[in-house]
This record gives structure tokens, C-alpha cells and sequence, in this order.
């Protein structure tokens, strides 16, 4: 035989020994390792060769160890190891402010989180910081506590006491041999924690089973009342035992979901499976997400010490557990809350009801809100009476429930393997046949059959199964007469229904042409003919133009209060001496009769202290005009750029002109008999009154919502750039969002005291929304703030204004909160605000459509006119 030349295996040796180093270190610092191999191996010195592979693996066995436990590398209280990744780490701990102390194993890579998912020791803690966690002499892992005595230990068989413990990337704690036997790992130790790469298990053959139990409370982790454990028998199904009463059960396995929890189905990816050892007679269940949601880096499933099994999510960037749910969470999710054949539904009052067929066993103990003695046959079976010809033939039937939690306690199933070809009728054969068989179900995992006593049962507003519920076939005539005078007496219902409306709209149209009422200046006046004043409220008052001419001083340039895109605004005083504002308008307005008749009918129905009374109309041939009660300080505008005026509100002032305008918001979205979105709000649109309240106008643009409305479409956008959402401005599309994120600009505007529409700052902050985003991600959001109306004292007010006016004006509605949570994020009932997201910056599509002319300077428009833009879609 050929002897192998010292270059080659020299060689060889290199190469095996770097792929090792580099695969359990990386390549930190072991190129110098490298380039010494090749050297040794080029100059043929074997010896020098072997001499530093020793030198090499002593110092690997120094490496290792600290990430393993050995018989002369224990770990003390100070100490701890980690997994190879850096993902989980094994150390003594202190839950909460308890005192006691615990081995167990937590994560290591989430920042500034210690959430522990095994505890070694939950039952014997230690009370000093004296405890060390080490291999013992017959090669078990132990803790010993200051006097060197045993408190927890591995108690497995091991034939030599050269064992060492190592932490797994996967956070398993296991215990191996000198020869990488594998003798016992935490993994077959649950505590209260599941998740990837981790089981649930149950043996048929020898009943043992591998589950969680709950800590005791929230700092102590010794066992407490709770167990979940997988029951294998049948369909296998999860349980949640209190002792030895049930607490709740997750329904049969059809190998995709639990059929007893809700919303599994809407959830494809969930990442459970069930695995079967038919030769073992093993069973286990398993979580693997073949893909995480985004942001979320790691997902446990935790049975916390109330009983419940809750999915937690650890969100990056925010650094957070986050709960995604809970069960059971609702009264209907414990075991039997119904009794026997009786079932629980939280749409429904009272929320336990009796199967079709069936009666409460107690009427009292129903009637007094008490269920667990459950439900009893009306009328027995077939097969359980002596049949008289009258009843021959009669077979019992079945009653269908749908999106039900099936029963527990199922006695038979045929998968759907071996149920293949088979129709649901098979199903209903077959359970008439056996006289004892109470119900079946056809699912994904097959046929299911049920016999005895029915408990357990829950109907769900999505998922579930269809539960077909044997009944005697009186019940059957019974239910079908009942469905029958239903059915009558709801047609007759209808139709009533649609008379009294009919007969309704034709009084209420006549009473309009009828009744109209005419307010008048003088007591001469007493009529006047109006035409197209169908939509008008019957009780709002008609003006007449010439006594609006008087009043007005022949509309008087001295008596004008302002212009806008609807025509100028007039101060007039009644006879009474009543103070009014009288908008015309105006011929060349862009706006018309449509606009003029949509403020009319929106707002004579609107009464709230934030939005501006409307006291009557005019409508006489080219004249259109809207009185007003008086605002003696005119607008938002005239006080916000102001910087005297501004001085003269204050802070405090400001946020209350803040909370006012929310409040009128919420009242037109959510509050009052009609569903309303503004489409025009900005400070010129919102006036004050003598005490400086706010009140909204101008509902030329507004648009009311049905009752299932919550989106619309148009062709014909209307508003004021800079102020309009970029999917109304783009799109057409607008709802209560659209609202909300005017809301958000005029909250900046307020803060800031400049105009989002005529900001200017340099080439990159050509909007105010784009500047306050980039003053919020330099951190230096501060010097957005006013200093015509800073208060050191409400310094954090009025950064929490800023920070709840960038989440209004976010790119993306869904994004945005609702109006009622704005308000509740602006009074710090929402404590904890969610970061922003990347806002729509307008101003760039503000300078487009403003004054060409001023282009070169990068200086947006200051036309604040509401403006109108017919697009073609």
C-alpha cells in the first residue's frame, strides 16, 4: 500500500481543522489560525503540525465551555451560560420582587427582556444567592444550595460520571455523555411555556403524557393549579385541566385546527401539527411557522397562572411582548358552562340555551341565571317507546346547528381516509342505527359519531362544524308548524311595515308643501313662494331677500366679515337686534345650488355646542344665502398666523380650541342622527365665539353616510389642498379618515403656528407635515412648538398633541386613528402611543396647483379658497 505523503495529510488536517474552528466561532480572529495550518502543512513538520492541533483543541475545550456545564466547570449564582447562537441563556433568577432563587432558562437575544420559559428547580427554591448548578459524581446534573445539599437534580441512570450539560441553540437544557449519548434534556420537562421545536406529547399504550403546568402566581413558579395536557384517545384534543375538573377543551383535531377554537380557520399558517408513532403509540403535537408575521421575532404559547393559554408575540423595535389572545377568555369558553345538552353562545340572551328537542332540567335554576343542570329530552326516541301503528314509520330525525363547538366524550370516528366516497347521509345511517347515538358530524377529520350525555357545546360566529342532533320525529312536525307561522307573521309584518313607510313619506312630503314656515322682518310678510324645497327641514326659517338687504345695510363692504370659496360673508342685525352672519353666494363662486342645498339639509338637522347654528335660509331667484349666528371673533385663521393674537390665546386655550373641534368631529361622525364627513375642515371653516369655543362651518363639501357606510367614491374632488387626504386627493376616495387627517394638519398648524398650504422652509421641508416629520426623526421635535404659546409647564401636552397630529396625518387610512381614540389619545386616556408611520407630505402637490408663478422659489400658495376638481375615473 502507497504511503500517503505528509504535505497531503498535513493538508487534509488543515482543512478538517479549520471547518471545524469555524463552524462552532466564526471567522473572528482565526485567520492567523489558518495561515499557520497552511504554513505547517507547506514545511511537511508533522510534529510541529500535531503539537499545535493540541494546542488548538485545548484551547476549543477552554471555548467550549462556556457554553456547556462539566464536572469541573460548574456555574454559580453570578454566572451563566448561553446556547452556541446567543439566543437563550441559562442562569439562577429571581421572579419579580421575590427574594427565592431559581435555575432556569430565558432569552437571551430579545433586548430588555427577561421572560423565563423554564424553570429547573419551580418546587425547591433557593434562599441565598449561595446555589451552584453543577454535574455531580454520578454524572447528574444538580443544584446544590449553600450547605451542598441536593435540591433538584436530572435523577437519571448514568453509567459513567463523565457527563457534561450543554444549552442547544433551540433553548433545550440537555445532558449528555462523554460520548454524546443523549441521557435527559428539559425539553421532556415542560414548565408553563411552549413553542417551536418543543412537543406536547401522550402515549396510548402507557397513558404518560407531556404538558404544561402553570406557575403558582405571577412570581412564584412552583406547580400551580392549572395542567394542559393532550388527551390522544379518539380524535386527539387538547385540555386544560383546574385539579381534577375540567377548565376548558380546544374540540377534536381535523388535521388542520382545532374545531373548537375559534378563528383557527383564518389562520392557514398557524404552524400546529400533529404527529402519530402508531408502533410507540405516541402522539405529539407541534408548532413551526414556516413564516412569522412581519416584525414579530419570536412566538410562545404560555398557560398563565388565571388558567389561561395565551399566544405571545415579540415585537421588534418595540421590544414588547404582545398578547395575541387568550382562552378561555369569555363564559362560554369553560368546559360545560351549559350543562349536558344544553349549549352557550355569546351572541345570544340569555347566552346557555337547550339543543332543539331539549328543555331545561330546572326552570327555576335556569330562570335565576344558573345552567350547570343542564337540559333534558322532551319526547324519547323510537327505539326507546313501545310503537303503536299510529307511529310506525316515524323514524327519528336530525336537527341541524350550525357553527358549532362539538361535543366532549366522542365514541366513535372514521377518518376521512376510510370514509372516502361516503356522503353525510352514511353519517345519519349509521347513528340511527345504534338507538344510544345522540348526534354525528361530518368534518375534515372525518365522520363522528356521539353517544350519552352531550356536554361541551358552544356555537361560534365563524368556524365550527355542522352538529346534527337526533330528535324524535314530533319534534321534527313541531319545528316545521313553527317555521311556517314564523314565516306568516313576518310577510305580514313586512308588508305592514312597507304601508305605514309609503303612507309616511307621502304625509311627510305634504306637510313640507303645507307647513313651511316663513320667518319674515316685518309683520306685513307672511308668505312667500318657494320652489324645489323638498329636502328642506319644515322647521327652518325662510328669509326674504330685501328684509336681508336692510338688515345687512344693502350689504354694506363695512359690514363684511370675510370671503371664502362660497362668496362673501355679511354682518347683519334683525329687528330684534339680533346679531347674524349672512353668507351669499356669490355668482362667480365655483360653487352652486348643489353645494348651497347640501348645507342647508346637513346642517339645519346638526345641533352640538362645536358646530355653528344655522337660523335660516334665503331662496329667491339667482340669490342663494345661509344666516348664521354670529361669531364676534370671526375665525381660526385670523388668530393662528397672527403672532399677537396667538400671544393673546395661550396654550391652554389653544388646547381647549383643540378639544372642541374633536369633540364637533366626533359628534358628525359617530354621535349625531346622521353619519357626516366634513371634507372642508381648516381653521378658516372653524369660527369663535365670544368665550373663543370653537364651532365648525361651512358644510357646502360634506357628505352623509348610511347606517353600513364607512367608504365612498367620487369623480368630483372638492376641498382645500393641504388639507385633503391623499387618497381623497388622488383617488376620490374619502370616509372618516379623510377627516381625521385634517384634523391632524390644523392640530400641526395650531402647534406650529404656521400654514401647512403657504410653508416654506428649504428644498427638502416644502410642507409643514414634512418638516414636523423631519423634526421628529432628528428627536428635536421641540422646535415645532410656538413660541407665542409655549408653556414650560405643559411642555408634555403639547408634545403629545404633535405626536397624535403625526399619527392623523399618516399615508395610509388604516393607519389613522378614529376620531373617538384621537380624543382619547389627546386627554392621556391612551397612555402608550404607537410610533408614527411615514405621513403624505402635500406640499409638493400644493405648489403644483398653486401659482406657477412662483415656482422657481419653492414657495407653495397661499390661496386658503376651497377649490373644486373634476377628474375623470
Amino acid at each position: 500500500m502507497n504511503q500517503i505523503p505528509n504535505s497531503m495529510l498535513a493538508a487534509q488536517y488543515t482543512r478538517s481543522m479549520y471547518f471545524m474552528i469555524s463552524k462552532s466561532f466564526g471567522s473572528f480572529f482565526f485567520s492567523f489560525i489558518e495561515e499557520e495550518l497552511l504554513h505547517l502543512s507547506k514545511l511537511m513538520n508533522i510534529t510541529r503540525f500535531l503539537a499545535f492541533c493540541v494546542f488548538i483543541f485545548c484551547y476549543l475545550d477552554f471555548c467550549f465551555a462556556i457554553q456547556t456545564i462539566s464536572l469541573n466547570n460548574p456555574i454559580s449564582d453570578s454566572d451563566s451560560i448561553t446556547s452556541l447562537n446567543q439566543e437563550f441563556r441559562l442562569g439562577f433568577f429571581s421572579p419579580g420582587n421575590s427574594s427565592n432563587r431559581y435555575v432556569g432558562i430565558w432569552y437571551n437575544s430579545l433586548p430588555g427582556d427577561k421572560t423565563v420559559d423554564w424553570v429547573a428547580n419551580r418546587d425547591n427554591p433557593l434562599t441565598d444567592s449561595l446555589g451552584v448548578l453543577r454535574i455531580n459524581h454520578d454524572g447528574n446534573l444538580v443544584i446544590l444550595d449553600g450547605k451542598q445539599r441536593i435540591i433538584w437534580t436530572t435523577n437519571v441512570s448514568v453509567s459513567v460520571n463523565n457527563s457534561r450539560a450543554e444549552l442547544l441553540h433551540t433553548g433545550n437544557l440537555v445532558l449528555r455523555s462523554n460520548l454524546g449519548k443523549l441521557l435527559w434534556q428539559s425539553f421532556d420537562h415542560l414548565t408553563d411555556t411552549f413553542r417551536p421545536n418543543m412537543k406536547l406529547a401522550a402515549n396510548t399504550k402507557t397513558g404518560e403524557k407531556l404538558g404544561l403546568t402553570s406557575w403558582k402566581t405571577d412570581i412564584d413558579p412552583s406547580k400551580g393549579r392549572f395542567r394542559l395536557v393532550l388527551e390522544p384517545l379518539n380524535i386527539p384534543q387538547v385540555y386544560i385541566w383546574e385539579g381534577s375538573q375540567r377548565h376548558w377543551r380546544s374540540g377534536p383535531w381535523d388535521g388542520r385546527v382545532f374545531i373548537g377554537v375559534e378563528g383557527m380557520y383564518a389562520d392557514p399558517l398557524n404552524g400546529f401539527s400533529l404527529l402519530r408513532d402508531e408502533d410507540e403509540g405516541n402522539v405529539y403535537l407541534t408548532v413551526h411557522f414556516r413564516r412569522k408575521p412581519v416584525n414579530v421575532t419570536n412566538v410562545r404559547y404560555f398557560l398563565n397562572s388565571l388558567g389561561q393559554l395565551t399566544e405571545n408575540v415579540f415585537v421588534q423595535g418595540e421590544n414588547v411582548w404582545v398578547q395575541d389572545w387568550a382562552i378561555p377568555a369569555k363564559e362560554c369558553d369553560y368546559y360545560g358552562y351549559c350543562g349536558t345538552f344544553g349549549f352557550c353562545s355569546v351572541l345570544s340572551k340569555p347566552i346557555c340555551s337547550c339543543l332543539e328537542g331539549y328543555e331545561p332540567t330546572s326552570i327555576e335554576e335556569w330562570s335565576k341565571g344558573n345552567w350547570s343542570s343542564g337540559c333534558v329530552k322532551r319526547k324519547p326516541f323510537r327505539c326507546e317507546r313501545n310503537n303503536s301503528r299510529s307511529e310506525e314509520g316515524k323514524e327519528d330525525g336530525f336537527i341541524k346547528h350550525d357553527r358549532m363547538k362539538v361535543p366532549d366524550n366522542m365514541v366513535n370516528w372514521v377518518h376521512g381516509s376510510d370514509f372516502f366516497g361516503r356522503e353525510l347521509d352514511d353519517c345519519k345511517q349509521t347513528c340511527l342505527r345504534n338507538c344510544s347515538c345522540r348526534a354525528y358530524s361530518l368534518g375534515n377529520g372525518g365522520c363522528m359519531w356521539w353517544h350519552g350525555n352531550l356536554i361541551d357545546m358552544q356555537r361560534f360566529s365563524m368556524d365550527g362544524v355542522d352538529l346534527y342532533i337526533r330528535v324524535a320525529h314530533s319534534e321534527l312536525d313541531e319545528k316545521n308548524m313553527m317555521l311556517v307561522s314564523i314565516v306568516v307573521v313576518l310577510a305580514g309584518l313586512l308588508v305592514a311595515t312597507v304601508c305605514m313607510y309609503i303612507f309616511w313619506k307621502w304625509a311627510m312630503k305634504k306637510k313640507r308643501k303645507t307647513y313651511m314656515r316663513v320667518l319674515v322682518l316685518d309683520e306685513k310678510d307672511t308668505t312667500i313662494e318657494l320652489t324645489d324645497t323638498d329636502n328642506l327641514d319644515p322647521e327652518l326659517p325662510i328669509f326674504k331677500y330685501d328684509k336681508l338687504a336692510v338688515s345687512t345695510n344693502n350689504f354694506d363692504p363695512e359690514n363684511k366679515l370675510g370671503e371664502g370659496g362660497f362668496g362673501p360673508v355679511y354682518m347683519g342685525k334683525l329687528p330684534s337686534g339680533q346679531e347674524i352672519a349672512v353668507k351669499r353666494l356669490s355668482k362667480s363662486s365655483g360653487q352652486g345650488r348643489e353645494e348651497f342645498m347640501n348645507e342647508v339639509v346637513v346642517i339645519s338637522k346638526l345641533q352640538h355646542r362645536n358646530l355653528v347654528r344655522l337660523l335660516g335660509c334665503c331662496i329667491e331667484g339667482e340669490e342663494k344665502m345661509l344666516i348664521y349666528e354670529y361669531m364676534p371673533n370671526k375665525s381660526l385663521d385670523a388668530f393662528l398666523f397672527d403672532p399677537n393674537k396667538k400671544a393673546l390665546l395661550g396654550w391652554k386655550k389653544c388646547f381647549q380650541i383643540i378639544e372642541g373641534i374633536g369633540r364637533g368631529i366626533l359628534y358628525l361622525h359617530r354621535d349625531s342622527r346622521l353619519r357626516v364627513i366634513h371634507r372642508d375642515l381648516k381653521p378658516s371653516n372653524i369660527l369663535l365665539d365670544e368665550d373663543l369655543n370653537p364651532k365648525i362651518s361651512d358644510f357646502g363639501m360634506a357628505r352623509i353616510f348610511g347606517g353600513d357606510e364607512f367608504q365612498a367614491n367620487t369623480r368630483r374632488v372638492v376641498g382645500t389642498y393641504g388639507y385633503m387626504s391623499p387618497e381623497y386627493a388622488m383617488e376620490g376616495r374619502f370616509s372618516e379618515k379623510s377627516d381625521v387627517y385634517s384634523f391632524g394638519v390644523v392640530l400641526l398648524e395650531i402647534v406650529s403656528g404656521m400654514k401647512n398650504t403657504s410653508f416654506y422652509r428649504n428644498e427638502e421641508s416644502v410642507s409643514l407635515i414634512k418638516h414636523a416629520w423631519k423634526l421628529w426623526n432628528e428627536e428635536k421635535i421641540q422646535m415645532l412648538i410656538d413660541p407665542a404659546i409655549f408653556d414650560l409647564s405643559c411642555k408634555e401636552e403639547i408634545l403629545r398633541c404633535i405626536h397624535v397630529g403625526l399619527l392623523c396625518v399618516q399615508d395610509f387610512p388604516r393607519d389613522r386613528p378614529t376620531m373617538s381614540s384621537t380624543i382619547s389619545m389627546l386627554n392621556s386616556e391612551i397612555s402608550s402611543l404607537p410610533t408614527p408611520k411615514q405621513p403624505a407630505f402635500s406640499g409638493l402637490e400644493v405648489t403644483s396647483f398653486s401659482d406657477s408663478s412662483h415656482s422657481s422659489d419653492k414657495v407653495c400658495s397661499r390661496n386658503n379658497v376651497t377649490i373644486t376638481i373634476l377628474e375623470g375615473r
